[in-house]
């Protein structure tokens, strides 16, 4: 029997078009949702550079919901990871509704510091410092003491027993 394996990953760079909306489900998920622009430059068959702009729609959930409305905002240029999704619904008035979406599994924020405190008026440390991101705790690791200059046998010529002594600091690696 064959395999049917199948992938769905999306990975995007752009920029934010708006800020976040956070949004909590009945059952008190968060979700965040925003939009992100990615550009792409082509040369046309009649040799002028074009230049298109793609708006893609981006959701989190949970704890990454929380962060994206937090840390993100208008303007920010983000690396998104997910998978597309497409939702079905029907309006009020009956007509039938579509919408394809990433749903992310991670986010990276790509600008600077002060990208995101022109942008939004108010700092990243200050934003965190509100609301605390909770990291795992890694124990310090010792120190290394210096290594001292060792002596290693090297055979010369067909001789043992013979011994040079080598400087760390002229090892490649």
């Amino acid at each position: 029997m064959a395999s049917r394996a199948s992938l769905n990953k999306v990975m995007l760079i752009g920029n934010l078009t708006r800020d976040p909306e956070l949004r909590y489900t009945p059952s008190g998920a968060a979700v965040c949702s925003f939009s992100v622009a990615t550009n792409r430059s082509y040369v046309a068959s009649d040799g002028e550079k074009k230049e298109e702009t793609e708006f893609t729609r981006i959701v989190s959930w949970n704890k990454l919901a929380e962060l994206c409305s937090q840390l993100l905002a208008k303007g920010r240029k983000v690396y998104v990871e997910g998978r597309l999704q497409t939702r079905s619904w029907e309006t009020p008035d009956g007509q039938n509704r579509q919408q394809t979406e990433v749903v992310i599994v991670d986010m990276r924020i790509l600008d600077s510091k002060k990208v995101a405190e022109e942008g939004r008026g108010e700092s990243l440390d200050a934003i965190l410092e509100a609301n605390p991101v909770s990291t795992p705790v890694v124990p310090e690791k010792k120190p290394e003491e210096p290594m001292e200059e060792k002596k290693v046998k090297k055979a010369k010529s067909g001789e043992k027993g013979d011994e040079e002594s080598v400087d760390l600091d002229d090892l490649p690696f």
